[in-house]
């Protein structure tokens, strides 16, 4: 009874003690030479930062204060020192917009408010946004999107494809049910010669070394979708889909402080690899929530952002990321985007979100324009759609 007492005793102290480090507290910045340097690097901050009236930096991003614009001051803020102690995980930042506006920041061991934070998975979120953005400027349409690949890239040799691959679609590929497996055995084959790899050889060999397309095969599992979208993206743009990236989004959302490394085939990333800052990811989700527009201009095709945010795929309650506990239910997938329903007392809210290992998060709960932002590391299975529900949803219900 003692130990439980202590131990509670300490869990209370801790949480005063970072609650307290708040106040006057500067928003912690990596140096020049961190920003450039390896994110592993980075020192762990001796002092949480938490902050319920963040800072207008002057970035595009509408801020506001916790508790006057929405939310539960208090409870947010009891929230934010139990991650602070590591209760959820080894999180790195927690941000929070309502409404439009930013209204909670918070950065944690290695978070900076400047520093662009690997972003794993969450990456491919981000890339079929980029289709959206080719659509929009019309270099696609949504009726692309049921076509095959193949019309697109005009490089390949259909003659040497397996069976039926040549019937793969965008659609298809931006929800992760195109078929296509290469065994580790074929993998190794395909990699002996990497110049073969290059361009839309890349897409020649997954067409060629991939086990069987059957209907059994076309289900939801992780794939190379977001490559095989990154292709057609560099195929229907003018130049190449690397200046794309930078001119036509990047640029458009102010989002300057980044790191898009390359793929072998040479094209960007589209699956991990990239980094951007927490509040960059706000942007993204304010974009997501504005139904793709961002400072009036619409960017994305309001009918490309239902489909991506919407239900499309059932992947049950186990899938690849954090899913299946308590509170989180019927999980599915869109284009390149997680969802799942989220319990609150007897009511659910269907949430969409970017997911990256290690704890990068972008959620949106479209009933209530909420839009909750998590960076982290080292979190195997971080329960952050859990505290979702549990913590943050009852937050903007009162």
């Amino acid at each position: 009874m003692r130990t439980t007492q202590f131990l509670i005793l300490i869990i209370f102290l801790s949480c005063n003690t970072v609650f307290a480090q708040q106040n006057g507290h500067r928003a912690p910045e990596a140096t020049a030479a961190e920003v450039k340097g390896s994110f592993w690097d980075i020192p762990k901050l001796t002092k949480a930062y938490m902050e319920a009236a963040p800072i207008d930096k002057n970035d595009g991003i509408p801020v506001g204060e916790l508790g006057v614009d929405g939310g539960d001051k208090e409870m947010i803020l009891r929230l934010a020192r139990h991650i602070a102690i590591n209760l959820y995980g080894n999180y790195d930042s927690f941000l929070i917009a309502h409404k439009g506006k930013l209204l909670f920041e918070s950065y944690y061991t290695r978070g900076r408010i400047n520093l662009a934070h690997p972003q794993a998975s969450a990456t491919k979120t981000y890339t079929g946004l980029l289709l959206g953005r080719a659509i929009q400027l019309g270099y696609l349409t949504m009726a692309d999107l049921d076509k095959p690949l193949g019309s697109f890239l005009k490089d390949l040799d259909p003659s040497k494809f397996i069976e039926d691959v040549e019937k793969t679609t965008l659609h298809q590929a931006l929800t992760m049910t195109t078929g296509i497996h290469v065994s580790d055995e074929n993998r190794e084959k395909m990699q002996k010669n990497p110049v073969k790899l290059k361009g839309q050889g890349e897409v020649q060999a997954l067409f060629e070394y991939s086990d069987p397309i059957t209907p059994e095969s076309k289900v939801f599992r992780y794939s190379a979708g977001p490559a095989l979208v990154m292709q057609v993206i560099d195929a229907v743009v003018p130049g190449t889909a690397k200046d794309f990236i930078k001119n036509e989004f990047l640029d458009k959302m102010g989002i300057v402080n980044y790191d898009w490394q390359t793929a072998p085939s040479g094209l960007p990333q589209s699956g991990w690899k990239i980094s951007i800052t927490s509040r960059d990811m706000v942007k993204i989700g304010i974009l997501a929530m504005n139904k793709g527009k961002w400072k009036g201009e619409q960017l994305i095709p309001e009918a490309f952002i239902a489909k991506a945010t919407s239900k499309l795929v059932d992947t049950g309650d186990n899938a690849v990321y954090y899913g299946g506990s308590i509170g989180v239910s019927n999980e599915g997938y869109g284009y390149l985007c997680w969802n799942a329903d989220l319990k609150v007392g007897n009511k659910s809210y269907f949430s969409t979100s970017a997911q990256g290992g290690g704890g990068q998060f972008i959620i949106l709960i479209k009933d209530l324009d909420l839009v909750v932002v998590t960076t982290g590391h080292n979190n195997r299975y971080p329960s952050t759609l859990r505290m979702t529900a549990e913590e943050i949803l009852p937050a903007f219900l009162k």
